[in-house]
């Protein structure tokens, strides 16, 4: 689908189906670094920020500004970093279903080099800390559209969010975004996940983990593996996709990079977006990268347009 013809598409973004978001609340100290640390040594930064993000809180709040509903499983802990959570959140119009009184929520510190890449040193709190009758809590649907993220299938409670995914429905439908603790979900875990037929966002580093050579081969050996659609994030150069109707390659929307945190999230809660509306996958693709664009050039991880914002931003395509 040509760029321009996304704008015909935008208007008709509404649920055909049930969201659920399942993921973490956490807080962001953003700073800006010249170059990664030493061993040893002591680099002066500049602080940028406190974000309330993570990428599940991420994605809600961008399917929020799209009108999108999500249930949103998003544990609310009790401290300082939840108090400040949920306070955004609400300033946002995004609720939880979840609380955990146990612990607080978990922070991270993203550092931000000149080229706008970003590399996070995180602290777990209640968002890896899951069980059985929380799970079991979420009134979902037997069509529901659900998004998880590497980060918790990561965690200890990997396991018990997996045998929870397996328990589901064969109605409903997995969106998995590995993100860069792919290498540590242990193999006979991530086989078990991949049996499901999830929905798979990877980007290159991560589709690097995973064995990729070429782009395009990768994708296409991918589907006939696993029977998993697969989107693949190419950065500058759009994205591959692979699913039962079709291999292809959908355009990147050119950006001028201001930092690039967020950008993986904004990209999935367009393709959610899009598929929980009915589109498909390329379609749902093409949003996502428009959103993505859109998030790079601006600053912090939380910038998601409306569709207000995302149709005058279009425009200039």
């Amino acid at each position: 689908m040509p760029h321009n013809a996304l704008l015909q598409l935008i208007p008709t973004l509404k649920n055909q189906r049930q969201l659920c978001v399942v993921g973490a609340a956490v807080v962001d100290i953003v700073v800006e670094t010249p170059t990664l640390p030493e061993r040893g040594g002591d680099t002066e930064v500049a602080e940028k920020g406190i974000h309330v993000g993570g990428c599940a809180l991420n994605i809600a709040i961008a399917l929020n500004r799209l009108g999108i509903q999500s249930l949103n499983a998003l544990p609310i802990g009790k401290g300082n970093w939840a108090t400040l959570i949920e306070a955004s959140m609400t300033e946002k119009g995004v609720i939880s279903e979840l609380r955990n009184d146990q612990a607080d929520n978990g922070w991270c510190m993203a550092l931000v080099e000149p080229d706008g890449e970003r590399t996070f040193l995180s602290v777990s709190g209640v968002e890896n800390q899951w069980d059985q009758e929380l799970l079991n809590s979420l009134p979902l649907q037997n069509d529901a559209l659900i998004y998880i993220s590497g980060y918790q299938l990561a965690s200890e409670s990997g396991e018990l969010l997996v045998s929870w995914l397996e328990s589901l429905p064969r109605t409903t439908d997995v969106f998995v975004d590995f993100g860069p603790r792919l290498a540590e979900i242990p193999a006979v875990l991530l086989e078990r996940l991949l049996a499901l037929k999830p929905i798979v966002s990877l980007n290159r580093q991560e589709a690097q983990i995973l064995g990729m050579d070429d782009a395009e081969s990768f994708t296409r050996s991918w589907y006939q593996r696993y029977q998993c659609p697969l989107i693949l994030r190419i950065d500058s150069d759009g994205a591959l996709f692979a699913d039962d109707n079709a291999t292809g390659c959908v355009l990147p929307f050119k950006a001028t990079v201001i930092d690039s945190i967020g950008a993986g999230d904004s990209h999935a809660g367009g393709v959610l977006a899009g598929l929980a509306s009915g589109w498909d996958l390329a379609d749902a693709v093409l949003l996502g990268n428009a959103i993505a664009s859109y998030v790079v050039s601006h600053r912090g991880g939380d910038c998601a347009p409306g569709q207000k914002e995302l149709a005058d931003y279009l425009s200039q395509y």
